[in-house]
């Protein structure tokens, strides 16, 4: 299993975060180097034992297989799993059955799949595939999901710099998943904000994963408990941890998109705690 690499991070009290400095706060919830060629990156965190990670089949194909915490035969014994591919074209086998998924397009895999192998159909324009991961209690359809096929909405406006496409993809109301949640989102030009007004959901945690952030640029992330943020500057292809009790936001020194996934207790789209901008400290 040398083709893969992870790491583990253990969930921290909000208390205990608000005494992190810089360095502390990027080791805990900051995910970086995704996509390294020939390999599968990912961290396992103690938040809603939520998986996050980077395949990037470059010239060999890559067996998503069980890690030693799963304690499990497979890797799916026990999980679901979402992917949105940010690259060319992949091939990608489901014990045995082959389906290509294109730039953009998403892959929700049920429970109970013993086989799942990421390839790219062409090594010179391989296929980045960024995945989320959490436990199922039920085996639920694979099924892959186009843009012209998710749930769509228009949010913000150009006014307060933040008028952007939000596309469900992986959702209950376009696939019946146990807890997994993805989408992604994507801003007009001059838009930069993202998630804002903020929100805490205590029901569910989320990972963001930034990408399409031009080079010699970057966006500032914001977490923490409303009353007391944080925040963390994030290059291209980088992910980001979001405990339940903290916000999620951001801003970008440019256009750049990102995707979103969720797990925990429910599947409520819509069941977050708003944070007005002039609430926040």
């Amino acid at each position: 299993m040398g083709h893969i690499n992870y790491e583990l991070r253990y969930a921290s009290h909000p208390d205990d975060a608000k005494h992190y400095d810089t360095k502390r706060i990027r080791g805990e919830f900051l995910v970086q180097n995704l996509f390294q060629a020939d390999m599968i990156n990912m961290v396992y965190t103690d938040y809603d034992r939520l998986i996050v990670g980077g395949a990037f089949p470059v010239k060999n194909s890559l067996s998503l297989d069980s890690i030693d915490p799963l304690k499990s035969e497979y890797f799916l014994f026990r999980r679901e799993l979402g992917i949105i591919n940010i690259g060319g074209t992949a091939k990608i086998n489901l014990d045995g059955n082959v389906m290509d998924l294109g730039h953009k397009e998403a892959l929700y895999v049920g429970k109970g799949v013993q086989k799942v192998v990421f390839a790219s159909l062409d090594s010179n324009k391989p296929a980045k595939l960024y995945f989320n991961s959490a436990p199922a209690h039920k085996e639920y359809p694979t099924k892959k999901i186009t843009l012209a096929e998710a749930e769509v909405a228009e949010m913000g406006s150009s006014a307060t710099s933040n008028e952007r496409r939000i596309n469900k993809l992986i959702v209950n109301s376009v696939a019946p998943t146990c807890q997994l949640q993805m989408g992604m989102t994507e801003f007009q030009q001059g838009s930069v904000w993202n998630t804002m007004p903020a929100h805490t959901h205590s029901r569910r945690m989320e990972a963001y994963f930034y990408f399409e952030i031009p080079e010699n640029q970057a966006v500032c992330h914001f977490m923490g408990q409303p009353q007391e943020t944080r925040h963390i500057w994030m290059q291209n292809e980088e992910a980001v941890i979001s405990p339940t009790w903290s916000i999620h936001a951001g801003v970008g020194t440019a256009k750049y998109a990102f995707i979103w996934g969720m797990g925990g207790e429910n599947l409520d789209y819509g069941d977050m705690d708003i944070v007005k901008p002039n609430e926040l400290r």
